[in-house]
């Protein structure tokens, strides 16, 4: 029954689009959204304006992904036109993070064995200064101590590479 309105569907689409295969797509997905409702068991009175309705509504949004995605094809940008990564994904900044993690994990690893636990317990595992002095034995000024030797240690590699950088 509907199949009838296919022809007509087509050329108000074409009228749009000014392309016979974009066209031809609305008008499947008009009729792909008609069926799906059919078959839903919903009751429709006026096939011919929810098929015309769909697909303004299609070519509609269509417009509107176009305007977003308005750009050229990257391919055919020179390399100087081209988007840049994200600074964060630029190689230049991997390797400074990594270089910069290495360095505060060496810092870490430096540290006393008590010292350096307490440290963990407290930036890493996130223990209150009680929590990691009841699970240590030890007071919590010493904890208190061994994070501010720590983050003292942690500060002056981060000093040290932004010394570099400059």
């Amino acid at each position: 029954m509907v199949a009838r309105y296919y022809r007509e569907l087509l050329n108000f689409c074409l009228r749009t689009l000014k392309d016979r295969a974009a066209a031809a797509d609305v008008v499947q997905e008009s009729y792909a959204r008609y069926l799906s409702m059919q078959r839903a068991g919903q009751a429709i009175a006026e096939p011919r304006a929810l098929l015309h309705q769909t697909a303004r509504r299609l070519l509609i949004d269509g417009h509107r992904r176009a305007a977003v995605r308005d750009h050229h094809d990257l391919d055919s940008l020179l390399e100087t036109q081209q988007p840049a990564a994200p600074a964060h994904a630029q190689p230049e900044e991997i390797y400074a993070y990594e270089e910069y993690a290495t360095a505060i994990a060496s810092a870490i690893e430096a540290l006393p064995p008590r010292c350096r636990e307490a440290f963990i317990l407290n930036r890493f595992d996130g223990l209150s200064h009680q929590q990691v002095a009841d699970k240590m034995g030890i007071s919590r000024n010493m904890v208190a101590q061994h994070v501010m030797r720590g983050v003292l240690s942690c500060k002056a590699v981060e000093a040290r590479i932004k010394g570099r950088q400059s």
